[in-house]
């Protein structure tokens, strides 16, 4: 407030007018106000230059785009960081380089769930691999997830796709080191890992294998490889990684034996598989028409264009998150049995390279689940372009760094047909059964 005695010194020193001082000094109302104005304009002005000049203040603002070329050192401290400014309140650990392991739990109406989430850079250690990992050296065996991740000597693994619960048979496509093992079914998502030594790429699609039987005279379709025969019409094929012995033939149908490219063997009974054979099953009328006047039979497997390339390719479904959008198409891949709230095992990726491994509890007081939409909201809410559903449920289980991570069925899951792995080259993991 302005005083009698700051008249005297403006009227001595700069020669103001003494009637309009006068007047200023008389009208409390309007040094209030141009006091106040004064005021805000230097508080508005400060918040500006605060705003622009220093550090966000939003959550996921902090997270920059780590510089690949920059030292190790600052590639591991500025990875670390994104994560914890990421996901803030939740429990952080690192199990290895690029590799960041959390445990939050989140409320939807309000109610909890616990989730897992493991988020993999590979492109600041190049010595991870990412890839499916089956429980034996056949497809008719299951194993927990702790076995196959010690098996693999790998940092993490999540149970991966569908499979038989009475032989361990998966219902879906997988191929591993290039070596296609099944085929995919009702056309279901999967993901294909690209790994050339340097850096690993993700792509996520529908999965479609083109695979055809030739002769000199004669071309036919394999419906499909190392799969539950669905139709007895179908034309499948079965591999020494099916078991000792192939499936037998379909009703009014046959088996053929092939060895190195020679059709040795034809009976409608299993046949025992010898190294460098395939059998193919199908109805009577496929068989006799391969093996008419034909002694050699060839076998061409190709995978559809957008996957060509791949190293290995597991399949599950639904969708969850297409090109950053939430697309969840359980009723095309025949997956309606599973929508409800359920313990769930997901994956995803972004465009930068990054990946994602998520859990959600689920059927417990602790932790009630989630649908496949919310899930699919949560794997977009945390960054991911692509995501896929995993099976879930009993199957859901997540291993991390030696520990089972979430609360799976039975505290270590039930035995499982096939993972997905992440493991380190040259690294040891000593973990207690």
């Amino acid at each position: 407030m302005i005083n009698s005695k700051t008249t005297e010194y403006y009227h001595a020193s700069y020669g103001m007018s003494l009637n309009y001082l006068s007047e200023y000094i008389s009208n409390k109302a309007q040094q209030d106000r141009r006091l106040n104005c004064i005021i805000i304009s230097f508080l508005l002005a400060m918040f500006i230059f605060t705003f622009v000049f220093s550090k966000p203040i939003f959550a996921h603002s902090d997270i920059e785009k780590i510089d690949t070329n920059s030292p190790p050192i600052h590639q591991k401290i500025n990875f670390e960081q994104n994560i914890k400014n990421k996901y803030q309140k939740a429990y952080i650990t690192f199990p290895a380089k690029g590799i960041a392991h959390i445990k939050k739990t989140k409320y939807v109406n309000n109610k909890p769930i616990k989730i897992n989430i493991v988020e993999i850079n590979t492109k600041i250690n190049k010595n991870l691999s990412i890839k499916p990992q089956i429980a034996s050296s056949k497809l008719n065996n299951k194993r927990t997830i702790r076995k196959i991740a010690q098996q693999e000597n790998a940092i993490v693994a999540i149970n991966g796709g569908y499979f038989k619960p009475q032989t361990g048979v998966p219902l879906g496509a997988l191929m591993i080191d290039r070596n296609v093992l099944t085929g995919p079914i009702f056309n279901r998502v999967g993901i294909a890992i690209f790994d050339d030594g340097e850096d690993i790429s993700f792509k996520m699609d529908n999965i479609n294998f083109d695979i055809m039987a030739y002769t000199k005279s004669k071309a036919v379709k394999i419906d499909n490889i190392n799969q539950p025969r669905m139709l007895s019409t179908y034309t499948l094929m079965y591999t020494p990684i099916w078991g000792k012995f192939s499936p037998p033939a379909p009703k009014y149908g046959y088996n053929m034996l092939v060895v190195g490219n020679k059709i040795t063997k034809i009976s409608a009974n299993a046949i025992e598989f010898l190294p460098n054979s395939v059998v193919i099953s199908a109805p009577k009328a496929v068989i006799v028409g391969l093996a008419k006047n034909n002694k050699e039979i060839y076998i061409d497997i190709k995978l559809q264009e957008s996957l060509s390339g791949a190293n290995h390719i597991i399949g599950a479904g639904p969708y969850l998150v297409k090109d950053g959008q939430i697309y969840v198409d359980y009723k095309e891949e025949k997956l309606t049995a599973i929508s409800g709230k359920n313990p769930r095992s997901a994956i995803g990726y972004k465009n930068d390279g990054s990946f994602m491994i998520v859990t959600i509890d689920g059927r417990e007081h602790a932790s009630v689940g989630m649908t496949l939409y919310e899930l699919a909201r949560f794997m977009k809410e945390i960054g991911c372009e692509y995501a896929m559903n995993f099976d879930g449920g009993s199957s859901s289980a997540l291993y991390v760094d030696g520990k089972i991570a979430n609360s799976a069925h039975n505290k270590e899951g039930i035995a499982i047909s096939n993972a997905l792995i992440v493991s380190e080259e040259n690294s040891v993991q000593i973990s207690s059964l």
